[in-house]
């Protein structure tokens, strides 16, 4: 058995904010069952058990929402006492969780600090950007209060990187984000393509972001991140790293970048399995970790051809002069075309980027490579 990694989110879709673009709104919306409640202790002591037991080399349990910081913090000291219980093996265990920011407090901080939790908190950019679509339950502004929570996980010391959707707003004022995140000593950065409602016509909302305005932000961030980057002082961003090392000729470890999806094992708060947390849906139920094994869930993946289907690219795909570095990108933005799935929905953005700078990335990735080979 492989290392083990698993996305649980256990309080489904619930969630104390109110953000217009939400993906999970919609996936959830799309299930016969839209919302599973909280996970219940057992639920969770079945999932840990049956992730940590059979992992070899590391075991990652990351947590997801809606927004899992309303299961409580008992619910998540449980789980490390959990994970510490059925560690028979003594693999390293790595916890993660992904948060809006609205209800962290100092008790929260504490914990994360002392478990080692790796935090990924939601900020959109500058407060107008953030404030467009994360709003609060009672339609108030968050962009403050997610700000305080950033500087306790800073007063604690707690490890975080900022997430950001990168829908119409953010994509329009990048250099601007860039700036005020480099300002604020923010190293470690991550940024999201808003996704559209699954099955609908895609740039028909309010927040779509467009193939070109995605390229343009692409361009722009790049050229601002390789001008620090030759001063030495370029943060770390996800998808920049990825293509980067791609042109090293090293394996990416985002599945965007792969250009086939894996097995991301999404647990919603019953015990349900699915492949990917875009695909949190109910024809992609891979079993429930109340009743079936790891190994069991796995193969159903397989059984279900959900990786394997990434795997097939259109001719127009397979013959483009930017594959190597663009791998036909997430499969959630492939385009259907009747039977087969045609090319991504960014193909446009991915053409601008790399047209414009293709060549500085291989030239950062040859770099890359050479102090790869010093090591």
């Amino acid at each position: 058995m492989p290392p083990v990694s698993v996305l649980i989110k256990p309080a489904s879709g619930m969630c104390n904010m109110r953000c217009g673009y939400c993906f999970y709104c919609d996936e959830a919306a799309k299930r016969q069952q839209p919302s599973y409640g909280m996970m219940a202790p057992e639920t969770l002591k079945q999932v840990i058990r049956k992730c940590v037991i059979p992992a070899e080399g590391s075991c990652t349990i990351a947590f997801q929402g809606g927004e899992p910081t309303l299961c409580g913090l008992p619910f998540f000291e449980q789980a490390v006492e959990y994970a510490e219980h059925f560690n028979r093996n003594r693999v390293p265990v790595h916890f993660a969780l992904q948060t809006n920011g609205y209800g962290i407090t100092e008790e929260w901080c504490r914990f994360f600090a002392r478990n080692h939790f790796l935090v990924g908190i939601s900020v959109d950019g500058i407060r107008e950007t953030h404030d467009r679509w994360r709003r609060g339950k009672n339609g108030e502004a968050t962009y403050g209060r997610v700000l305080q929570a950033v500087e306790l996980l800073d007063q604690f010391q707690v490890e975080y990187n900022i997430l950001t959707v990168v829908h119409r707003d953010t994509a329009e004022r990048i250099r601007e984000i860039y700036r005020d995140y480099r300002r604020r000593g923010w190293n470690w950065l991550q940024f999201i393509p808003c996704l559209d409602p699954l099955g609908e016509e895609r740039g028909k909302q309010p927040w779509s972001l467009l193939p070109e305005a995605y390229g343009q932000f692409l361009m722009e961030l790049f050229d601002e991140w390789q001008a620090d980057y030759r001063k030495g002082r370029a943060p770390y961003i996800r998808q920049f790293d990825n293509w980067i090392g791609l042109a090293a000729g090293m394996t990416p470890e985002s599945c965007e970048q792969k250009g086939e999806c894996g097995l991301q094992l999404a647990v919603e708060a019953d015990g349900s399995v699915y492949p990917c947390d875009f695909y949190v849906l109910d024809e992609w139920r891979l079993g429930n970790f109340n009743r079936d094994r790891l190994a069991q869930i796995r193969g159903r993946g397989e059984e279900l051809g959900f990786c394997a289907r990434s795997r097939s690219l259109p001719a127009e795909c397979r013959e483009c002069r930017w594959l190597s570095l663009c791998r036909g990108g997430c499969f959630r933005n492939r385009i259907e075309t009747g039977t087969a799935m045609g090319k991504n929905y960014f193909c446009r953005a991915y053409s601008m980027f790399f047209e414009r700078w293709a060549e500085t990335i291989r030239e950062i990735g040859r770099q890359a490579a050479k102090r790869a080979e010093k090591w």
